[in-house]
């Protein structure tokens, strides 16, 4: 995999590995060829901090031609297939300029997700951490999020198959974490598993340790972190951070 910490800000506490890496302006993927989604998606969210009038949302939804054809998603494979195009990165974080919020709904950065997880809670979660960005004391906040598979279920697909059979594979969950870099330089680490279903309870309900979702999602998080300024498994605060 290619060295990219010199030169994405996103990326200074690591990098996990993928079949292929998308470096965007403002945020990077990890493609996955086989599940032909992203594996995960890393950003630094509202990386520039401005008190800049938000534009609007593009939804100008377009495959990643960067992906070979063979492994990349269509807008096809999602029609009238009962799930939404689901960012990874959210719209409403990258929304400083419009070419920036136009990246974001790159089918790489979506994997089918039930409109019933993706309306509500997922966008709850999405919410929170803009609040948790938006905390006096916080310098800046890292965020990955991508798909899980539970090869224990069934694997529901949508698109038409092509001759190698392939279609996307729709994740049976999704996971999201967090790493707050606080002024003081202290680090602090949150981490969520959610299945793609309509859910209940609170965000908080939904928190697991940082090492069950590398487990879950086979990816290595955060690997650049060393010492014992870090706050791994912030679990016992009250709410949800």
């Amino acid at each position: 995999m290619m060295d990219i910490f010199t030169t994405r800000p996103e990326t200074r506490y690591g990098c996990p590995a993928a079949d292929q890496i998308l470096i965007n302006r403002c945020y990077t993927v990890g493609y996955s060829y086989y599940f032909r989604q992203a594996k995960w998606a890393i950003e630094i969210v509202d990386p520039d901090k401005k008190d800049l009038e938000e534009v609007d949302r593009t939804d100008n939804f377009r495959p990643d031609f960067r992906v070979p054809k063979n492994f990349r998603a269509d807008l096809s494979d999602y029609r009238r297939s009962g799930f939404d195009r689901g960012h990874l990165v959210a719209s409403a974080n990258q929304n400083d300029e419009q070419l920036q919020n136009s990246e974001t709904f790159l089918l790489s950065n979506m994997s089918p997700q039930a409109p019933g997880f993706n309306r509500r809670i997922w966008r709850e979660l999405e919410s929170a951490v803009r609040q948790l960005d938006s905390q006096p004391d916080v310098l800046e906040t890292y965020v990955i999020s991508g798909p899980i598979f539970d090869f224990e279920t069934p694997i529901q697909m949508i698109g038409r198959a092509d001759d190698a059979g392939y279609s996307v594979p729709v994740p049976s969950h999704f996971f999201k974490c967090v790493l707050a870099e606080r002024t003081s330089g202290k680090l602090h680490m949150w981490a969520f598993e959610m299945e793609n279903d309509q859910l209940q309870g609170s965000l908080a309900d939904y928190r697991k340790p940082t090492s069950y979702i590398e487990m879950r999602a086979g990816i290595l998080l955060w690997d650049r972190l060393t010492g014992p300024e870090v706050d791994r498994e912030k679990h016992k605060v009250r709410g949800v951070w």
